[in-house]
C-alpha cells in the first residue's frame, strides 16, 4: 500500500502544492499535518506510524516536510525500516530499498538540517540589525484585562495568591510578573 504524508507548518498554509505528487503516484492513503516539524510529535505522523504495516511504501515531497532535523529524520526511518516499510522522498530522489538511497538519506538529512540552521542565523542576525536600527521592536503587547489593577492590588495586599491573580485575569505567569513590575515602575515615576 502506498502511504503518502504532507506537512505544513501552519493551519494557513496550503497544502495544494504537496498534494499532487501523492494524487500522481496513486497514494492509497494520505495523511496531512498542519504543525510545525520541530519534533516528531506530531498527530497525523503518529496515527501514520501506527497505520502502516509491513510491505507499505511511505511517499513524501522532500524530507524537509518529514522531519527538520538529521536525528528524527533517520529515527523515523528506522521506525519504518523495523516494520519493513519502504519510504521514499520525490524530490531529493530518495528511495530506502537501495544501499545508495539509505547512504543518500544521511546526506540529504544533514544537508536539510544545515539549511534549517542557517536560515535560523540569518533570522537572528537580521533581527539584531533591525533592533540596531530601531526597526524591530518585538511584539506589540497585549491589552490588559479591565480587571487588571484591581486583582494585581488585591494581590499585593495578600487578598489572593498570584495563582489565583493569574486565574482572574488570564495571564501566564510570566506575562503576569512582567506587567505587575511594569505597573508598579509606572506607578512610581
Amino acid at each position: 500500500m502506498k502511504i503518502g504524508y504532507i506537512r505544513v507548518s501552519t493551519e494557513e498554509q496550503n497544502t495544494a502544492r504537496q498534494e499532487v505528487l501523492p494524487h500522481d503516484l496513486g497514494v492509497d492513503e494520505l495523511f496531512i499535518d498542519k504543525a510545525s516539524g520541530k519534533n516528531t510529535d506530531r498527530p497525523e505522523l503518529n496515527r501514520m506510524m501506527e497505520y502502516i504495516r509491513h510491505g507499505d511504501t511511505v511517499i513524501v515531497e522532500s524530507i524537509s516536510r518529514f522531519a527538520r532535523n538529521t536525528r528524527d529524520l533517520l529515527d523515523l526511518v528506522e521506525r519504518l525500516t523495523e516494520q519493513e516499510v519502504e519510504f521514499v522522498s520525490r524530490k531529493e530522489a530518495i528511495d530506502t530499498t537501495t544501499p545508495t538511497g539509505k547512504s543518500m538519506l544521511t546526506v540529504f538529512a544533514a544537508v536539510t538540517e544545515l539549511e534549517r540552521e542557517c536560515i535560523l542565523q540569518r533570522q537572528c542576525e537580521g533581527i539584531t540589525i533591525a533592533k540596531e536600527q530601531g526597526k524591530y521592536t518585538g511584539c506589540k503587547p497585549l491589552p490588559l484585562p479591565d480587571n487588571f489593577e484591581r486583582v494585581v492590588a488585591r494581590w499585593r495586599t495578600g487578598e489572593i495568591t498570584a495563582t489565583e491573580a493569574m486565574r482572574q485575569t488570564g495571564l501566564k505567569p510570566n506575562t503576569f510578573y512582567r506587567r505587575c513590575a511594569k505597573s508598579k515602575q509606572t506607578a512610581n515615576n
